[in-house]
């Protein structure tokens, strides 16, 4: 079960539970049948986002393949890279060889 389907739960046994009335001679208690959809449902999301951050994206080592960059995380998963360009002073010729 999906964090959506917990929600989707959670959200029926809400409504079963705090907004739907019944007759005193019915067989099924319709307060009962929503308590217990919240609670299932919130079991669910529980054991969901649980599982996500044991299983979850990452966990089997997909990111850490190596990339068109060489060995490490691929674009988007790695560290930023500061690159500072320093301007020479005023009247010194740029570094690097002269102009053909």
């Amino acid at each position: 079960m999906g964090i959506p389907v917990s929600l989707i739960l959670i959200a029926v046994g809400a409504i079963l539970a705090f907004a739907v009335n019944q007759d005193s001679g019915a067989t099924v208690d319709v307060d009962v049948v929503g308590w217990i959809l919240m609670l299932v449902g919130l079991a669910g999301l529980l054991i969901s986002l649980f599982w996500w951050e044991r299983f979850g994206p990452g966990y089997w080592g997909w990111h850490r393949e190596a990339g068109p960059y060489g060995p490490g995380p691929r674009p988007g998963y790695g560290r930023r890279r500061r690159v500072v360009e320093e301007e020479a002073p005023p009247g010194e010729p740029p570094p690097g060889p002269p102009p053909p």
